[in-house]
């Protein structure tokens, strides 16, 4: 099942002749509307500390629960992917990103955007997964909470790309421990 079979009714007008238009869009002959399915905005980061090791999480649900996982999520709609990320590392570590960068002890860079793909409730979602490189003390306080079931210090050497579930993080984290 393609990712825009499950619409089959206008959300306008209610028709159900919604039909394909082209590989991206459906359109409704009654009323005219196309609905193109646009890549959903995601963030994740690679968390590093001066000892050398990575933040991971295990997540806490699917898709691929019990995997490994960078800290991460959903852009929300009137967000940057750079204010997504200082909020998804709050909400699932309880680290508070902007009071670090104020103190001069967090930085926070780019690395690059990845396609993938994420499928939930029976539902493929495309995203356009921006991944950032962040970098804060060891010493800061790790509370695993929202969808992430524990988090804590990797050592570099340990990280194993192959046990993290979601392919845009698996890629991630090769790309970074084949740059390091």
């Amino acid at each position: 099942m393609g990712y825009l079979d499950k619409f089959r009714f206008c959300p306008v007008c209610g028709s159900s002749g919604f039909s394909d238009h082209d590989f991206k869009s459906r359109v409704c002959p009654a009323c005219g509307f196309v609905f193109y399915y646009n890549a959903a905005a995601a963030c994740a980061a690679i968390i590093t500390n001066e000892r050398g090791e990575m933040l991971v999480g295990i997540r806490g649900e699917e898709p691929c629960k019990g995997t490994l996982d960078l800290i991460g999520g959903f852009v929300d709609p009137g967000e940057s992917a750079e204010e997504a990320i200082v909020r998804e590392v709050r909400e699932e570590t309880g680290i508070d990103l902007k009071k670090l960068s104020d103190e001069g002890l967090c930085s926070i860079e780019y690395m690059r955007s990845y396609d993938s793909t994420y499928v939930y409730s029976g539902f493929e979602i495309r995203t356009c997964d921006s991944m950032f490189k962040i970098t804060i003390p060891s010493s800061v306080e790790l509370k695993a909470s929202d969808d992430v079931a524990s988090c804590f210090w990797m050592p570099t050497e340990e990280v194993d790309p192959s046990r993290f579930g979601l392919k845009s993080i698996r890629q991630t984290v090769n790309d970074y421990l084949n740059a390091i």
